[in-house]
């Protein structure tokens, strides 16, 4: 049986297995630095815990936000940049 967990960050689920790499939005906190998830999706009531470490602080791609509305010559173009975090999943404690 694979160990897995369903963690929540930034309004997002994610679903992890130990040693796995995943971006989440930014997390405050330095590279190398431990970080803990207990509010998790868990069944029968069980205490569930996933620990992951900070690879790094980065930014996510480009996206253009573009509005326009026709022949009334509105036009705006903005664009964005996520803050995104790296963690790798070091450990996760199912308890009773």
């Amino acid at each position: 049986m694979d160990n897995y967990a369903v963690i929540e960050s930034g309004s997002r689920q994610y679903l992890v297995k130990p040693q796995q790499v995943i971006r989440v939005e930014k997390i405050a906190g330095e590279a190398g630095s431990k970080v803990v998830f207990d509010n998790l999706l868990s069944e029968g009531g069980k205490d569930v815990t996933v620990e992951a470490e900070i690879q790094s602080q980065l930014k996510d791609k480009k996206i253009t936000v573009f509005k326009k509305k026709r022949r009334k010559g509105y036009k705006r173009k903005q664009g964005h940049r996520q803050n995104l975090t790296e963690l790798i999943i070091t450990k996760i404690s199912i308890g009773e």
